[in-house]
């Protein structure tokens, strides 16, 4: 980013502040749904803290990424329109990027709002549409590495190591089979004594 005027420049690093900070946030709304929907975490009243908190950041990351795109209407340099900060592709700057973060953007609206009307929908439909957030989550990633006009920088790509890992981990946990459980009033120890007997 090159130019003379700091009114400019002033807009374009606050973009790219917020758009830093969402994907933060992202990562925690991310981590925290993956560790009530896994075997992660067993804990009486736990569930309902963690779904606060996950709750409450998603929906702090929506207004993050809404600043993220509104603050680029103000920029002097790359002066968008609205139609290139809401739709995607519609951006000059490295349109394909910017594209893919506009998509995930609208994916993660649809997505935060049908919690809000899974009444209506039924669970079942919201829980599928709810596993599509791994896709926000990619997509909001390529945009920030694509994008960003500190993507390829070893500080982010480290930030975002060690924010993608955990959830890399918590989503290869979740899809291991779970163990069998012990029939009511019989430890597994038995229940392993009685296996080997047969």
């Amino acid at each position: 980013m090159t130019g003379t005027d700091p009114t400019g420049q002033v807009f374009w690093l606050a973009s790219r502040a917020l758009g830093i900070v969402a994907i933060v946030l992202l990562s925690l709304s991310v981590s925290l749904g993956l560790a009530m929907s896994g075997r992660l975490l067993r804990r009486p009243g736990l569930p309902a803290t963690l779904r606060r908190y996950h709750e409450a950041s998603t929906l702090v990351t929506l207004g993050l990424i809404a600043a993220h795109g509104g603050v680029l209407l103000l920029d002097g340099w790359l002066r968008p329109n609205l139609a290139g900060v809401t739709l995607p592709f519609a951006l000059g700057y490295r349109p394909f990027w910017t594209g893919l973060g506009v998509i995930g953007a609208w994916l993660a609206l649809i997505l935060a709002g049908s919690f809000y009307v899974r009444r209506w929908i039924g669970v079942k439909t919201w829980r599928w549409l709810h596993r599509w957030t791994l896709a926000v989550y990619v997509l909001a990633l390529a945009h920030v590495i694509g994008a960003g006009t500190d993507g390829r920088s070893p500080w982010m790509l480290a930030l975002l190591t060690a924010l993608v890992a955990p959830n890399v981990f918590a989503l290869a946990y979740r899809m291991m089979p779970a163990a069998p459980r012990a029939p009511a009033g019989r430890s597994p120890t038995t229940l392993t004594r009685t296996q080997g007997a047969r």
